[in-house]
């Protein structure tokens, strides 16, 4: 492989070579700008995550094809007084205005036409809240929500004195596609912006600065107009995976890019000519920095083995920006430091047999102390490793994706005063298609027996009298862990149930319970297939590039290690700093792919430095150079990824939030104590000098 990327890397090392890269990727960003949409048009906050042989959609279908008159999308009006009761008065009179002036609704609730006894079904004990139910048509997304939902709030607030708030699946959509609008600008801006201070402050230049943005911009170009493609053949993308592309995309240029600056550097200090330097600057990083992009991409690929959709969605998208990358990193990044040369480095400009290495410097010193104490080194670092990978065993998951937006979004809001003061079930009841001839009323008396279970309701039957639905409640909220379990129970316990009813046939649970319950499963089972696909194939390649089977043992462990240690301490803090006691089922596996792809870069730089010396020095030498000679761009790169992670934490979502933060805490971890004192540690301990004749 590294001879074999000499005939390009060379080739754009000329002065030829260089200028027809830099055309072509101009070219190629033109005809892309004009003849592609971008990646945003086609983003959707609505994204569909299981598959469709899941038992909560299968429920689903069931339920539309018996019942079609009662599908549709739910949005519940809330009227609340913080003092006194709501006015069912006003209520009705907004309800009218509603209905008169709002097209796209297939009902609402008929609360004027009831009388005061049956209208109390939907005002709270107190009488200090009401939530009205309105179901919207089918196909509708968030685009065509936005401006009833908000017809719906103005009409309310006008004819009601009361606070309104709109909820449901239709409120939320609303809220979260708002919510996603304004966070892209902000994203992209903080990812831009603290980067460009990075730089400066790491490397005090400001061309230094600029060019890793530029070659990140260019690349940005390229692929959201790639993915605009992707888009337009019909793939769904997420918001959140795009938002989390953007970081990927600006972080790991960045990376490759200070790769490609630090042995450009030391080149032009050997080199008088700019366009030999960077030719061997590339004949050394070429490799590495090639496979660093490819062992992230492999790692990409692997979520196309899982089971739900958003990991399954992943994978086109971030390999796509990595093949992109990889691309970059061997043909735009060397022809833009080639073109500004030496004067990329202003004011500090390399000159030619100026002295490489301080001897003084912190990373000669810290490989001076590796080398002389690996034990200590070492050994400190796995204590530290193993004691907050044990935190691992306290996580908890919350299925309650609402609980993850900011306090004072209007839909979460409505949830939480539904939650407070209505029975926790009513918040999203779930909905059993009993199949068969027997008695529903007997099936419902059968299903609110069982321990967990508040109420379960006959609510209709086909004509022909082979379907039913029953709508079940559960005496916690749908959400939580507790109405996970009790709906496990009565899938486990479906043949016992049926039986107790004197009923034959079959049971299928569907709503919101029935979908988390779905996830959790789905994901326990994602997460160990990827973690068991990704570690192998990682392996594997890891023994192509060193020729070894060893070092890829210490590679892939140390990286694992690092991903429990990270994951156990990010837990730790996040509910010590910030009071998260739950976090997203997505978490732990988006944690792993990127911690572990993005982490065997900087092991993979480490080790092809001391191969490089091996060839040259004994054992202890080369690792003493290795460390000292990579350990200032590793640690450079190191902290910039990590704060570019870190900007997720800007995010108004939390699942994005913990994430971000997770992954800088684990780059960090990986960065300065396995790259810089563990993995040079055992490569002294396990690696043995060969024998000379």
């Amino acid at each position: 492989m590294k001879k074999a990327l000499w005939p390009l890397t060379d080739w754009v090392a000329t002065k030829k070579g260089m200028w027809t890269v830099l055309a072509a990727w101009l070219i190629v960003i033109i005809l892309l700008s004009v003849l592609a949409p971008a990646a945003r048009e086609y983003g959707a906050n609505a994204f569909e995550s299981l598959p469709e042989d899941a038992p909560s959609r299968e429920a689903a279908d069931k339920a539309a094809d018996y019942f079609p008159n009662e599908g549709g999308i739910p949005a519940i009006v809330v009227f609340n007084e913080e003092d006194g009761e709501v006015d069912t008065a006003q209520i009705t009179e907004a309800l009218a205005t509603i209905e008169k002036e709002v097209d796209g609704i297939t009902s609402i609730a008929p609360f004027a036409q009831l009388p005061p006894p049956a209208q109390a079904e939907f005002l709270s004990e107190d009488g200090s809240a009401a939530a009205i139910p309105i179901v919207f048509q089918e196909g509708f997304d968030s685009e065509d929500f936005e401006p009833r939902i908000e017809s719906i709030s103005d009409i309310s607030k006008e004819k009601s004195e009361s606070d309104v708030y709109v909820t449901g699946p239709a409120g939320i959509a609303t809220d979260t596609t708002a919510l996603f609008s304004r966070a892209d600008v902000v994203l992209l801006l903080s990812t831009v912006g603290l980067i460009l201070v990075l730089l400066i402050v790491i490397y005090r230049s400001p061309l230094l600065a600029f060019i890793p943005l530029l070659a990140s911009g260019l690349v940005y170009a390229v692929t959201d107009r790639i993915l605009g493609l992707y888009g337009m053949a019909g793939l769904e993308m997420s918001s959140q995976a795009l938002s989390i592309m953007t970081i990927l995309l600006f972080a790991a240029v960045t990376d490759y890019s200070l790769f490609v600056l630090a042995r450009f550097r030391e080149e032009l200090k050997h080199h008088e000519n700019k366009f030999d330097a960077m030719k061997y600057a590339m004949r050394e990083t070429g490799e590495p920095v090639f496979f660093s992009g490819g062992t992230v991409l492999a790692a990409m690929l692997v979520l196309f083995f899982a089971a739900i959709r958003d990991y399954q969605n992943f994978a086109p998208l971030f390999a796509t920006v990595m093949a992109v990358i990889m691309l970059a990193s061997i043909t735009l990044v060397p022809a833009l430091f080639t073109l500004f040369g030496r004067r990329s480095f202003w004011p500090r400009v390399p000159k030619l047999g100026e002295e490489t290495e301080k001897e003084n410097g912190l990373w000669s010193r810290v490989a001076r102390f590796v080398t002389t104490k690996p034990a200590l080194s070492g050994g400190i670092v796995l204590v530290f490793l193993i004691v907050s990978s044990l935190n691992v065993l306290n996580l908890k998951y919350e299925f309650d994706t609402l609980k993850s937006f900011p306090d004072d979004m209007p839909s979460l809001v409505g949830y939480n005063i539904i939650e407070e003061k209505f029975s926790a079930g009513d918040l999203s009841p779930t909905t059993v298609v009993y199949e068969g001839e027997g008695d529903p009323a007997a099936v419902a008396e059968a299903i609110r027996g069982q321990e967990g279970v508040l109420s379960a309701v006959p609510a209709a039957s086909t004509a022909e009298g082979n379907a039913h639905e029953l709508m079940v409640e559960f005496e916690t909220s749908p959400y939580s862990e507790a109405s996970l379990d009790t709906l496990a129970e009565l899938r486990t316990n479906e043949e016992n149930l049926l039986d107790e009813a004197g009923s034959d046939g079959s049971l299928y649970f569907a709503g919101e319970t029935a979908e988390k319950l779905d996830d959790r499963e789905l994901n326990e089972r994602d997460l160990l297939l990827i973690v068991i696909i990704e570690v192998v194939l990682l392996f594997v390649m890891l023994i192509a590039l060193t020729r070894s089977w060893k070092m890829p043992l210490y590679m892939v462990g140390t990286i694992v290690l690092s991903f429990l240690s990270a994951l156990g301490l990010g837990l730790f803090l996040t509910e010590t700093l910030f009071g998260i006691e739950g976090i997203s089922t997505r978490v732990p596996l988006y944690s792993f792919v990127f911690l572990v792809a993005l982490g065997i870069d900087y092991n993979i730089i480490l080790v092809s430095r001391y191969q490089e010396e091996r060839a040259k020095h004994p054992v202890k030498k080369a690792v003493e150079i290795a460390v000292a000679k990579t350990g200032g761009v590793i640690s450079s790169a190191g902290i910039i990824l990590a704060a570019t992670f870190a900007v997720l934490m800007t995010q108004p979502i939390e699942v994005l939030f913990v994430f971000g933060f997770i992954v800088a805490v684990g780059i960090l971890i990986d960065t300065f104590f396995v790259r810089g004192l563990l993995l040079p540690s055992l490569i002294l301990f396990f690696e043995k000098e060969k024998r000379r004749p």
